[in-house]
């Protein structure tokens, strides 16, 4: 039995229409339901993972070599009495305690109040970084010249020690700022976070601007389209699915470039100078350092809801999206 078109209008095609939509989204609600549950089951294994672990392992752990004294030897079990591995629940209690005692407001406000001043620093570094890695992704696929001698720097470029060039950075940015010009502590941060987001976006873009096929390209040369239309309406569209894989890489690396920065130039008011702070109360307050480590994981969770949401927004552009 051979195939057939179905005529718009025609009986069969409105109730084809009409059966398609019931099916997607149920199809679609049950594909959440179990990224969901995958998601759950991840942490709950994490949780059970660590609660077993301090229950079976030994309270000072397992050290190889060394010459007996403490902090000497190769660490293969790490030590899970109290105050090297708090219970869970004592990290969940905690953050619903006052931050410092007395009046202060519960560690989890202090949190949320940090980690927000991150996250917008990590969002700026995140914008300029897509805007820089746009544009060198851009040019290298316009001239092949400018690929051959660009990409092997940017490719070096990731493996400068993050913790060794944010001190530069911010010796720079001073440097600038008693010269007259305004670079404020908080721009050295978005500017390392921008250091590490740029890459996976200027790799990314390079190799979707690279995906039409010979025969698309030829279509837009029959049709006398130049180098500017047939990036606006060729290129550009058919990058979407290798773009967007990148930038939700480029908005984790924000948020850890940002963090580290913070724990490098030691700018207050931000979750790594907490993190720097709490860890070292952490010998009479153990579980007061995980706070603000749960605040940066939600922080990268945030992070990759915003690229979902402008995911959605391109959704017509998705077919076919690289998720390697």
């Amino acid at each position: 039995m051979t195939d057939q078109a179905v005529a718009p209008g025609t009986a069969a095609a409105v109730a084809s229409e009409e059966r398609m939509p019931r099916g997607i989204p149920s199809s679609r609600g049950r594909a959440t339901a179990i990224r969901v549950s995958w998601g759950v089951a991840g942490v709950a294994a994490v949780i059970a993972v660590w609660e077993l672990s301090k229950l079976l392992g030994p309270a000072d752990g397992v050290t190889a070599g060394g010459d007996g004294s403490a902090g000497s030897g190769v660490i293969l079990l790490p030590r899970t009495h109290d105050r090297a591995m708090p219970h869970v629940w004592e990290m969940v209690t905690r953050m619903f305690a006052p931050t410092s005692g007395g009046d202060t407001p519960p560690l989890i406000v202090s949190v949320a109040a940090a980690a927000g001043m991150t996250l917008g620093l990590a969002a700026l570094g995140w914008l300029i970084g897509v805007i820089v890695g746009s544009l060198l992704g851009v040019a290298m696929q316009r001239w092949r010249l400018v690929e051959a001698g660009l990409l092997p720097w940017i490719v070096v470029s990731q493996i400068v020690p993050l913790i060794a060039f944010a001190p530069v950075v911010n010796a720079i940015g001073t440097q600038v700022d008693r010269s007259g010009f305004p670079w404020p502590p908080w721009f050295s941060v978005a500017l390392i976070a921008s250091y590490l987001a740029f890459f996976p976006v200027a790799i990314g873009m390079l190799r979707g601007l690279s995906a039409p096929d010979a025969m698309h390209l030829d279509l837009m040369r029959a049709n006398s389209a130049g180098w500017w239309q047939t990036l606006v309406r060729l290129r550009l569209p058919s990058a979407v699915p290798h773009l967007l894989p990148a930038l939700r890489l480029a908005a984790a690396s924000a948020v850890v470039g940002a963090v580290v920065a913070e724990v490098s130039i030691g700018l207050r008011g931000g979750i790594g100078r907490m993190l720097i702070q709490l860890a070292g109360q952490a010998s009479s307050d153990p579980a007061a350092p995980w706070a603000p480590t749960f605040g940066t994981v939600v922080m990268g969770l945030v992070a990759a809801f915003g690229v979902t949401l402008i995911g959605v927004a391109l959704h017509r552009f998705r077919r076919g999206e690289d998720t390697a």
